[in-house]
């Protein structure tokens, strides 16, 4: 299969399977495309898309969003998870609306919270611009499809993912060809139980010809998650009303007010 026909029998599959109804697709802005791209790291779709309707119907602009206290950002990213994101979204909408929305790839990873390949799916995905994305579903289809057998989290393994992601990116539908990227990798290329019999790429796909889906890609083993163990406080005055006091703005519940620890 040549370079073309990979992201030609990519592209077919999408236009038949892939997923066409998410909010943030219509309309798709560069405001709603990069709120959903922030929501989306560390988080699954499924959940996203309740937590994305809530917020363009309270934050339907940017500017909107930039007006907004950080307090009620947070209240909205309630149950999201992963709070950084939210202070990080609130801090870069201020700037964008005082500077402008980036127009280049430099320009939107210059902004708090968005990273390489968080700025390549917004400059793919809400300007057509050719640009590579490399998240987890897409570090997964790549490690199976040339089968690199490295361990994912080192930094020569990432930049080999995305020579070969790179390579497989095309000069025109380059928003189609982003989400049905990340559409196979969730659908299909997953990281169990893949479901290789309806990918359109497995022809030559070298973990599928080897019978190494489920091994690739190698991961470190990862290190026990902490416990750890602590006392809430809760002080009531006379008139019954509780203390709450702002964590740090890093950690755990960052920048959220919380009983005293």
């Amino acid at each position: 299969m040549s370079v073309s026909d990979f992201h030609s029998r990519l592209l077919d599959w999408f236009d038949r399977h892939g997923r066409h109804d998410l909010p943030w697709q219509h309309p798709r802005t560069p405001y709603r495309v990069w709120i959903s791209e922030i929501m989306l790291q560390q988080t699954q779709v499924a959940t996203v898309i309740g937590y994305f309707n809530r917020f363009m119907q309270r934050f339907p602009s940017l500017d909107a969003l930039a007006a907004a206290p950080v307090d009620e950002v947070l209240a909205l990213w309630s149950g999201l998870g992963y709070y950084a994101r939210a202070r990080n979204l609130h801090a870069a909408a201020q700037i964008m609306a005082q500077q402008g929305v980036p127009e280049t790839r430099a320009g939107w990873q210059a902004l708090p919270g968005v990273g390489p390949s968080t700025a390549a799916a917004i400059m793919a995905q809400a300007f057509d611009v050719p640009e590579t994305i490399l998240d987890g579903n897409v570090k997964r289809v790549m490690a199976r499809h040339a089968g690199i057998d490295r361990p994912i989290e080192q930094a020569s393994t990432i930049q080999a993912l995305y020579d070969v992601a790179k390579v497989h990116t095309p000069q025109t539908r380059v928003a189609d060809y982003t989400q049905a990227i990340m559409d196979l990798g969730a659908t299909l290329c997953t990281r169990h139980s893949s479901r290789c019999s309806g990918c359109p790429v497995s022809a030559d796909c070298v973990a599928f010809a080897s019978n190494r889906v489920e091994s690739l890609p190698v991961r470190r083993r990862r290190q026990p998650v902490p416990t750890r163990r602590a006392v809430f406080m809760a002080i009531e005055d006379e008139a019954e009303r509780l203390m709450l006091i702002r964590r740090p703005p890093t950690g755990i519940w960052g920048g959220l007010w919380c009983l005293p620890e």
